[in-house]
């Protein structure tokens, strides 16, 4: 059977955001390790997106794999209506002490999207148990990507986004454009004051907005939301579910904002890309909405899966490993390291900037290049990069050698430049460059 399994696929799986009749067929995955990722045809690839950005510590990391092991000798998995055990007791009372303010109620779920959709569940209901009627809506931003459910889709860019096919089945939201100076935060305001008896909350992907595009916007930016939601009386959602457990270069984006939202969501990293997890975490005020001697007023959501005892040791193993070990000093490493290698690609022919910010370091092309050409390249050069739209991106583990980040930033100049010698201009857009 060994090998058959890389040809059986093509008549059963249905891939990820492919286009599965023109994509380029995935690669054949036996280990990973660290930052590596063993093909089947023995290449090691340097990974430079550490699995969607979940894997922070490396792959494998034996502190992380041993506790799931004692967790699945114990216990793999107890229903959590009804029951309690010490992992998700642990682990939310370590998450509350970790985040600013009184972000103190945790919700666990098993995946990002999820997480959204009980944030936007949350602040919907949160103004119905108030007696509020009509508050339902929701406030997000161009740029914005926040999941593939139902709800969620809802809330990402309608127009720019992977989601666009789905215009006039989607519930209807309020699209803004962030608020980056003062002309736009007035704008802002005055759009939520037309809206505000509708709407129940601003949902905001704080200081980087991930999948739609790698977009990055300022603290003052968030301050602002902030003081848009307290001014009209609105809940306030940051979804951290790709800039949460220090990717931006503080454990939270929220806290280099100094900004406490009223719900925080996270998920990728939560368990150091082990398994699929999620939480939702909402403040006091938003809780105490839920508190109520009428059974109606509880939130009536609870994943099968909710808390499971092995997602909850691998998440707590993790938050270990950021307790004992330099991650925000190896973020700090890394900025450096990608501030330096990619300078270089400003000015290229065909690009129209490069950013830097924690372990993320974004180079954005003026058009968008055959993806398929730029992926199967960046494979030939033994490290895994995956560019969507017009943006080649790292977002490498946080335990990355400089040899192999110095890899990976010099295969992004060197395919760069390669597109930029290529005569004829490159491939037009066809829609979202899938991540």
């Amino acid at each position: 059977m060994s090998g058959e399994w890389q040809e059986a696929w093509r008549e059963h799986l249905w891939l990820p955001y492919s286009q599965m009749k023109t994509d380029l067929p995935p690669l054949p995955v036996v280990a990973t390790e660290g930052t590596r990722i063993r093909l089947a045809d023995g290449r090691e690839l340097v990974d430079g997106i550490a699995s969607w950005w979940t894997a922070c510590h490396g792959y494998n990391h034996p502190h992380i794999r041993h506790a799931v092991a004692r967790q699945l000798k114990a216990m793999p998995h107890v229903m959590f209506g009804g029951f309690l055990h010490e992992q998700a007791a642990r682990l939310a009372a370590r998450l509350a002490a970790l985040l600013p303010g009184d972000l103190d109620r945790v919700f666990f779920s098993d995946s990002g999207s999820i997480a959204v959709e009980v944030a936007l569940k949350m602040a919907a209901q949160f103004w119905i148990n108030k007696g509020v009627a009509g508050r339902h809506k929701f406030l997000a931003f161009r740029g914005a990507y926040h999941g593939d459910t139902f709800a969620t889709m809802a809330v990402c860019d309608p127009d720019e986004g992977m989601h666009t096919r789905f215009a006039g089945v989607l519930p209807q939201n309020v699209i803004a454009e962030l608020p980056r100076d003062e002309e736009s935060a007035a704008k802002l305001d005055s759009l939520v004051e037309r809206h505000a008896g509708k709407l129940a909350a601003i949902i905001v992907e704080p200081l980087v907005q991930g999948a739609g595009g790698m977009i990055f916007h300022s603290a003052e930016t968030l301050a602002r939301l902030r003081a848009v939601a307290d001014r009209h009386d609105l809940l306030l959602i940051f979804d951290e579910i790709f800039t949460g457990f220090g990717r931006t270069g503080t454990m939270f984006a929220c806290q280099a904002a100094n900004v406490v939202p009223d719900i925080l969501c996270l998920s990728k990293a939560l368990t150091g890309g082990t398994m699929a997890f999620a939480a939702t975490v909402a403040r006091r005020r938003v809780f105490a909405a839920f508190w109520s001697d009428d059974p109606a007023y509880a939130l009536m959501h609870g994943p099968t899966f909710m808390a499971n005892p092995l997602a909850c040791a691998a998440a707590n193993a993790s938050l270990d490993l950021f307790e004992t070990k330099p991650r925000l000093e190896q973020v700090t490493g890394i900025e450096a390291g990608l501030r330096a290698g990619l300078e270089s690609c400003r000015g290229m022919r065909g690009v129209r900037g490069v950013r830097v910010k924690g372990a993320i370091g974004v180079v954005e092309l003026e058009n968008e290049p055959d993806l398929n050409a730029l992926r199967r390249r960046f494979t030939e050069l033994n490290v895994f990069i995956r560019p969507f739209g017009r943006v080649i991106y790292l977002a490498p583990a946080f335990t990355i050698d400089a040899t192999d980040l110095n890899r990976l930033t010099n295969c992004v100049l060197t395919v760069i430049g390669e597109l930029s010698r290529r005569p004829g201009a490159p491939l037009p857009s066809g829609g979202f460059g899938y991540i």
